[in-house]
């Protein structure tokens, strides 16, 4: 068998898990003497399709007249609720004091530039979809339109880095963990202003190749040529590497980080490569067997770095239209 051909029977096997293994109900803990509000879903209807999200209020409601706002796009065959439970992204917006929202795709799936999606195939119009929930979000919630970042995991990666080439005025900073640049859409992308960008990437990972090549119905660059695009994209200088401390040498990985700070606009580049990481969210729930997505790293913690990366980025609010 091809390599080819087996990473794509790895991908049927490991994403047909998906959703069986991300949806068991779990015990939970008894009930503590203040239960935290539930987060609230709503829902923007575009192209005549109700799209939703799942929107969650940092607990305390920090005393601020505006929050930032990160929107996280979730994996193929996952959904909202999935992207918080890998990542436990609300704990972290819960201790920072930013409105955390989980916007769901259609047939569970964003049209991230490639051929290989239903979104994609359907002609579905995501990109619409974020410029509509963002209109809705900045009118219901009290956002700081300055700080309003995109992260997101896999397919939903694919895409923030796809709203990254297309949308640039709107956001202050994107990052993706598990995801590269589709060769497609590296050769349209212009951002209208130099753009922050964090990447996380397992060089084991069995469903999107580190090194690039063949993926799904395209290929895809490499996660450090997709870096150097990114530094380019932002006039950077020349980056520095250095490994992170072997936090914990039983989970089979390490982590090299490789950093671009001097670019134009303030906008900085940075790619952890997870040595020996797969598929996965590092310091996140190891939400499939090791044998279908690889070794989840625990040597840090994606989310709460993610969020050091984000914090302090900020941009001009412009028009969502």
């Amino acid at each position: 068998m091809g390599r080819s051909t087996g990473r794509t029977t790895a991908t049927a096997v490991a994403l047909a898990c998906t959703v069986a293994l991300l949806s068991p109900a779990t015990a939970q803990p008894a009930a503590a003497i203040s239960t935290p509000p539930p987060d609230t879903r709503i829902s923007v209807t575009v192209d005549g399709r109700v799209r939703t999200a799942r929107v969650h209020v940092p607990v305390p409601t920090p005393d601020l007249a505006k929050m930032p706002l990160v929107l996280a796009f979730h994996g193929r065959l996952g959904d909202g609720n999935d992207q918080e439970k890998i990542t436990h992204f609300n704990s972290v917006a819960d201790a920072n004091g930013f409105l955390a929202v989980y916007p769901d795709g259609y047939q569970r799936s964003w049209n991230d530039g490639r051929r290989n999606t239903p979104s994609n195939r359907d002609g579905v119009r995501d990109v619409a979809f974020v410029r509509a929930l963002l209109k809705r979000l900045v009118t219901s919630y009290s956002v700081d339109r300055r700080q309003v970042f995109a992260i997101g995991m896999s397919n939903g990666g694919f895409f923030a880095q796809r709203l990254g080439c297309v949308m640039a005025g709107q956001f202050a900073a994107i990052a993706t963990v598990a995801s590269v640049m589709p060769r497609a859409l590296a050769r349209s992308c212009r951002p209208a202003d130099p753009l922050p960008v964090l990447m996380v990437m397992g060089t084991d990972d069995p469903l999107v190749p580190y090194s690039g090549g063949d993926f799904g119905a395209g290929k895809v660059l490499s996660a450090r040529a997709t870096a150097k695009l990114w530094r380019s994209l932002a006039n950077c200088h020349r980056p520095t590497n250095r490994m992170l401390r072997d936090r914990d040498p039983r989970d089979g990985t390490t982590v090299s980080l490789l950093t671009a700070n001097r670019c134009a606009g303030d906008a900085s580049v940075k790619l952890y490569t997870v040595h020996g990481g797969g598929h996965t969210w590092p310091g996140g729930r190891q939400y499939l067997p090791r044998a279908a997505i690889g070794r989840t790293s625990r040597d840090f913690d994606a989310s709460k770095a993610i969020w050091l990366f984000l914090h302090d980025k900020r941009r001009e609010a412009r028009p969502t239209a």
